[in-house]
């Protein structure tokens, strides 16, 4: 099996830290980054200061306010993090060109092979964090090991700003002593159904076969009983295919208005098309979602033989399978639309990937 050498970059708390680097009045202060506590938005990003009582990304707003009282509340400002990314990315290509984006803040780098042709990943490391702090004044953590799944927990561990290394050899004994809620891929359900099976680090996975890690977790399971060993087969890809391309909005009170519903289905029939535009997209299937009051979920698909890129004819559709999916009655919270099977490959990010831009 090739020994790779990765690295795993994690900016640090990226949102927040742009945040604080634009206005220097909020270092050292409780900052969340996200919509009003007042409204139904979600937090994208919080410093460290509000992590310390609890906020974390992707929890409301509102819950982030109770959390923290002090916390002050900054609205996000995509343009400026794109930017940024810009000159990140940068960096990262100057070393190697298989750099594979995981999501808005964070890629995997193969320097294996590099363009510089040093032997340490580690040292190679060390340097992205410096150009990044010099070129950003941001800081980046780095976890540096011979696969994927090793590398991602090892950014983790010396956060912020820190470089974690796990070399040949280690990753066994590494993972034995790991909670098993940091391991990378085990969620918060399965973590609670692992420690009812008496399973609280990486050393009690060990004496399950394949076979039973299989039979009680799924295909997943596979990928559990090589990883708690230190194995993952995996390669860093230069680029992945974007299977979908989605916009939704999330709206300030339910609504059972069908004017208001239909006017807001037009929007995002707009914003879609304009996605689809800027990115050279155009797939053959269509996807409605709907949101009800009580957190029920509905979606209804359509396909075509062609390409679906005329505005009048996605919103037409649109409204067609939202009537079907509708009763017409409750009041939604949410409206989606998305589109599928892509013609073109891309990253496969719902928003704009920190790391990947024309």
């Amino acid at each position: 099996m090739t020994m790779y050498k990765i690295i795993h970059v994690d900016m640090d708390a990226f949102y927040a830290s742009v945040e604080v680097r634009e206005n220097p009045a909020l270092r050292g202060k409780p900052v969340v980054v996200g919509g009003s506590p007042n409204s139904r938005g979600v937090v994208c990003a919080a410093s460290y200061e509000a992590r310390k009582f609890g906020v974390r990304s992707a929890i409301p707003c509102s819950m982030a306010k109770r959390l923290c009282p002090e916390a002050i509340f900054v609205y996000p400002n995509f343009p400026l993090y794109v930017s940024i990314s810009k000159e990140i990315q940068s960096i990262f290509y100057d070393y190697t060109d298989i750099v594979e984006p995981l999501s808005l803040d964070e890629a995997y780098l193969d320097v294996t092979e590099n363009k510089i042709g040093n032997p340490s990943a580690t040292r190679i490391a060390e340097e992205i964090k410096i150009r990044i702090k010099e070129k950003t004044n941001l800081t980046a953590s780095c976890g540096v090991a011979y696969n994927k799944f090793l590398a991602k927990i090892a950014s983790d561990w010396k956060k912020p700003d820190g470089i974690f290394v796990i070399r040949p050899g280690e990753g066994s004994s590494f993972l034995a002593e790991l909670p098993i809620g940091k391991f990378h891929g085990v969620g918060k359900v399965t973590e609670e159904k692992m420690k009812r099976m008496g399973i609280h680090k990486g050393n009690d996975l060990l004496p399950f076969s394949r076979e039973e890690m299989i039979h009680r977790f799924g295909k997943v399971g596979n990928f559990y009983y090589d990883i708690v060993r230190g194995n993952d087969y995996r390669v860093v890809s230069a680029s992945r295919e974007r299977k979908s391309l989605g916009i939704e909005d999330t709206f300030s009170k339910d609504s059972n208005d069908s004017e208001f519903l239909i006017l807001e289905l037009e929007k995002l029939a707009d914003g879609l098309c304009k996605r689809m535009e800027s990115k050279d997209i155009r797939g053959r299937s269509i996807t409605v979602k709907i949101k009800y009051s009580d957190f029920t979920v509905k979606s209804m698909t359509r396909s075509y033989s062609y390409w679906l890129d005329n505005q009048e004819e996605i919103c037409n559709i649109s409204k067609e399978l939202f009537f079907q999916l509708w009763d017409g009655k409750g009041s939604l919270r949410l409206l989606g639309l998305s589109l599928t099977n892509l013609e073109r490959d891309q990253v496969d990010e719902e928003e704009p990937s920190l790391f990947s831009f024309n």
